[in-house]
């Protein structure tokens, strides 16, 4: 690249390198001169501009940076078009960003004028958040540079794991004492946490605190065609969670109140008081498909739940 200043004639091709305001005026950084601008800089009075001129075998800003976006790009993200050397990624429907950070470190390795940044991996997402951003620092690049970081990025180094699991089915468990509001506060929480996947809750059972009455319930709502089962209500882990969740192992939570259904249901509590169990979370949203396109049963993700204080 040649930087240096130019007369508005000599500028065509040119890029602009500073945002230029002179009376009503405005050119703005990284605007390719054409007639049209240098006619607009001679009605203002500007005789000297400064701008950059791209040599033989660079790329621009927005095309490198739009050419390593797209290589980037794997299922369920879209890239918006790139401008003032950012192309951003998107998401294109609701799941969790799997992110390979082999390859990140790989294009941010070429050259410290190219840098690409993402969201956490496993990052639960809804469609339209950004995901990442490529940005070039210089206003263009060596084609080599760009050829480079294209070939560092694979195939699909980020996408989202869509979320397959839309049919829930809820059982609560009642005590004397219990108030219903509790488990209607419960169900409202539950639903507008599953709103975000496009999973809806297809039915709820309400039953005495008695483990075969339980099992009874949770047979019924997957006979009704829950994919998951979601137990509630009274203290459930004083109730031998292990046998219960044994019952099917689509059971993936049990907890004692609201407050702890709250918790199972915050995304952001995850990692804090779940440990790494929130890993295991990630992959059910894409229901554990294997190799060969058959979904394998899903495993429970907590059962005894060691790390969560059990009320009572």
């Amino acid at each position: 690249m040649k930087f240096g200043p130019a007369s508005p004639e000599e500028a065509i091709g040119g890029v602009t390198v500073h945002t230029l305001r002179q009376g009503s005026l405005v050119l703005k950084k990284g605007t390719t001169v054409g007639p049209a601008e240098v006619e607009a800089l001679k009605k203002a009075g500007v005789k000297e501009i400064v701008v950059v001129r791209l040599e033989e075998g660079d790329v621009s800003e927005d095309v490198a940076a739009g050419g390593i976006a797209q290589a980037v790009t794997g299922d369920g993200i879209h890239v918006e078009r790139a401008f003032t050397g950012r192309a951003n990624l998107f998401a294109a429907r609701a799941g969790v960003l799997v992110i390979d950070r082999a390859a990140v470190d790989r294009i941010n390795g070429v050259d410290e004028a190219i840098t690409l940044a993402t969201l956490p991996a496993y990052k639960p997402v809804v469609e339209g958040e950004m995901v990442a951003t490529v940005k070039l620092i210089p206003f263009g690049v060596e084609s080599k540079l760009r050829d480079t970081a294209v070939k560092a990025a694979g195939h699909g180094a980020l996408r989202i794991a869509p979320y397959v699991i839309k049919r829930v089915g809820v059982v609560s468990t009642m005590l004397p004492g219990l108030a219903a509001k509790v488990i209607d506060k419960t169900l409202r929480v539950t639903t507008e946490r599953l709103a975000p996947a496009g999973a809806t809750i297809i039915a709820e059972k309400r039953v005495p605190h008695d483990e075969k009455l339980l099992a009874a319930a949770i047979t019924e709502l997957l006979a009704l065609g829950a994919e998951m089962e979601h137990l509630g209500g009274a203290v459930l882990a004083k109730l031998m969670p292990g046998e219960i969740a044994g019952c099917d192992d689509r059971v993936i939570s049990i907890v004692g109140d609201t407050d702890t259904a709250d918790l199972l249901l915050d995304r952001g509590a995850w990692p804090r008081r779940v440990g790494q169990q929130h890993h295991d979370a990630a992959f059910v949203a894409e229901a554990a498909r294997g190799g060969d396109g058959a979904v394998m049963r899903l495993v429970a993700v907590m059962q005894n739940a060691p790390d969560i204080d059990q009320p009572g």
